[in-house]
């Protein structure tokens, strides 16, 4: 760089702005940036949360960039290497395949840093598939959200070290807490739901695709053949009609009917954890972080999740949740009738170390804190081997890197 401006210019990139987990990440930290006195833009194609970051005084700029349209992805190259030279960006960070590609082509010719957030180990099939994936493995830095997704990039893509940093996803603590639950969110959710008087709620967030396992919860569900059992499984099918009446046949066909029902959405997340006496993840693909697991623990609940990804560098086996055999009905009836088994001791052990074990690792301001740092590794030009993960301090160390970098 040809030196830095007094405030540093972040402008991340992503298709949408919507629901998801990596969304919720590219809102957190412009959140941090704007607090730490740095210019927050973020690129996308809109969504329903773009009004989200007028609360904080980031930048939204609707460009197409969710398109795979080779056409629309050049125009892109050319519109975001004006939004650099405009805003004079110092880093443009690509949350996204498609998007990566176009940000990558506009930093050329730019004194701009290209970075990117690699989110799920992508399926690979035939080198066309290998070669559209590698853009996310082409930043200066590439943040992995979990240590799965860095394997993935090593194995693939033969990424060294030294360009990869491992920053997992966290979650607000002051918003997923027991104590931030009132009773009357308890209770108009369960009105909302229908729960019956007295059940126990087995509870599956995620959206209704067919890899999120949902058969598997069903037919474990049916295999308990319990009648005190209330399922509810929350997400949207996104157009996914066919695979909802699937799912929906299978549940009348196993005589569930008004024990286990579908939810489109809910805007209450913590009361739903709240609610729920277990909670399960059964993805039948690995999942590159899981805000599932994490969310569940942090509000002290037990979680049931699938053996692999990165559901196995969140749970302690054994200790905050169970990991079972992927795709298994039998597997995944046994946790649930043993996690329905707990005494309210051992539920209170279990959410003790499990609200711990998430405040220790997976917040909010320890990923903020290590994205922030990455970012200023660049604009400090210091190239060079992974430093030594740095503990979480808060308070007032917060950005000091960033801040340095800035001055």
């Amino acid at each position: 760089m040809n030196g830095l401006t007094a405030q540093p210019v972040i402008m991340q990139i992503i298709p949408e702005l919507g629901p998801g987990g990596a969304e919720q990440g590219c809102i957190d930290i412009a959140a941090e940036l704007v607090a730490s006195g740095a210019q927050a833009i973020i690129v996308s194609h809109g969504g329903s949360r773009v009004h989200e970051l007028s609360r904080f005084g980031a930048v939204h700029i609707n460009l197409p960039v969710h398109s795979k349209n080779p056409i629309i992805m050049w125009q892109n190259v050319l519109r975001l290497r004006q939004i650099i030279r405009r805003y004079n960006v110092n880093i443009v960070h690509a949350r996204s395949r498609a998007p990566a590609w176009s940000a990558m082509q506009a930093c050329k010719k730019t004194n701009a840093h290209f970075i990117t957030t690699c989110h799920a180990p992508y399926n690979i099939a035939g080198e066309s598939k290998r070669f559209y994936n590698s853009s996310i493995a082409r930043g200066e830095r590439v943040i992995a959200i979990s240590e799965t997704v860095a394997q993935y990039l090593r194995d693939n893509y033969r990424l060294d070290n030294s360009k990869i940093r491992v920053i997992p996803r966290g979650i607000a603590l002051e918003k997923f807490h027991p104590t931030a639950v009132t009773p009357e969110r308890l209770i108009a959710l369960s009105r909302e739901w229908r729960v019956p008087d007295g059940a126990n709620i087995i509870m599956m967030p995620g959206r209704i695709t067919r890899w999120k396992g949902h058969p598997v919860l069903i037919e474990a569900i049916a295999r308990l053949g319990r009648r005190d059992i209330f399922c509810v499984m929350i997400g949207s099918d996104q157009g996914r009609s066919e695979y909802r009446r699937e799912l929906e046949e299978s549940i009348s066909n196993k005589g569930l009917s008004g024990r286990v029902r579908i939810v489109d959405h809910c805007n209450d997340m913590p009361s739903a954890y709240m609610l729920a006496t277990v909670v399960v993840s059964a993805s039948t693909d690995p999942e590159g972080f899981g805000r599932v697991p994490v969310e569940a623990q942090a509000m002290g609940r037990p979680i049931i999740a699938s053996d692999h990804g990165g559901a196995q560098e969140t749970i302690l086996r054994g200790e905050t949740g169970w990991l079972v055999k992927p795709g298994d009905p039998a597997a995944l009836e046994a946790a649930i009738h043993e996690a329905l088994a707990l005494n309210p001791t051992q539920r209170a052990i279990l959410a003790t170390r499990a609200m711990a074990h998430v405040a220790a690792n997976f917040t909010r301001e320890q990923m903020a804190d290590r994205t922030l740092n990455v970012y200023a590794e660049l604009l400090q030009g210091k190239l060079m081997a992974a430093p030594a993960p740095q503990p979480f301090h808060g308070g007032n160390n917060r950005h000091s890197a960033f801040r340095t970098a800035a001055e």
